[in-house]
């Protein structure tokens, strides 16, 4: 199961936003990485670089390689409608970007390990590929024995943020995908039209 395994914070640094989440040492180091980091004179990148930056930091949030990202540009750009929010739409019915925003995990990355450890179910099947691509009306729930697990708790315990595409019960640690998310919906900061861009070169 390819995936990034690389530093979190250096990659975070590097775009100047926390795109892992929550981490006190990007807090302290909010700077570029490397020698030059806090130096203010840096060259002003150019078009391709911006949209390259943008794309970067679009896999990186979302946990993908560069084929996987590839391959999910061109089923978007194949669907009726706008390819930037369709490609938003896709990579947010993912089953691990699923279970990190119903809250059932702390990060994208524990949701990607739970899923790939088979404690998750959908429409009450065992399902353990993390990129499985939810449709409207799919029932998203933990397994009886690992609703106990240490992960799953103190994620809930954070009362993280609800979002009106998905419905949750929190007791039963359930969820359901109602539908898929309008792009003023979704949170990240991604422009994703300098994606569009790149890859129409």
């Amino acid at each position: 199961m390819a995936r990034y395994t690389g530093p979190t914070t250096k990659i975070a640094r590097k775009f100047g936003e926390a795109i892992y989440g929550p981490d006190k040492n990007f807090d302290r180091r909010n700077f570029p990485p490397g020698q030059h980091g806090v130096s203010k004179k840096r060259k002003q990148p150019s078009e391709y670089a911006v949209q390259l930056a943008e794309k970067q930091k679009a896999k990186y949030t979302y946990g993908l390689l560069e084929r996987q990202f590839r391959n999910l540009f061109e089923k978007a750009a194949r669907k009726k409608g706008v390819t930037g929010e369709n490609l938003l739409k896709m990579l947010e019915a993912r089953l691990d970007n699923t279970l990190y925003r119903l809250g059932f995990a702390a990060t994208r990355r524990q949701a990607r390990q739970l899923v790939g450890h088979k404690h998750v179910t959908v429409n009450g099947e065992v399902v353990n590929i993390p990129s499985f691509s939810l449709r409207p009306g799919d029932k998203i729930a933990l397994r009886e024995r690992s609703k106990s697990l240490d992960v799953v708790q103190s994620a809930i315990n954070r009362k993280p943020k609800k979002f009106g595409w998905l419905a949750v019960d929190d007791r039963a640690i359930e969820g359901t995908f109602v539908e898929f998310p309008e792009r003023d919906q979704i949170p990240e900061n991604i422009n994703e039209q300098l994606i569009v861009e790149l890859y129409s070169k």
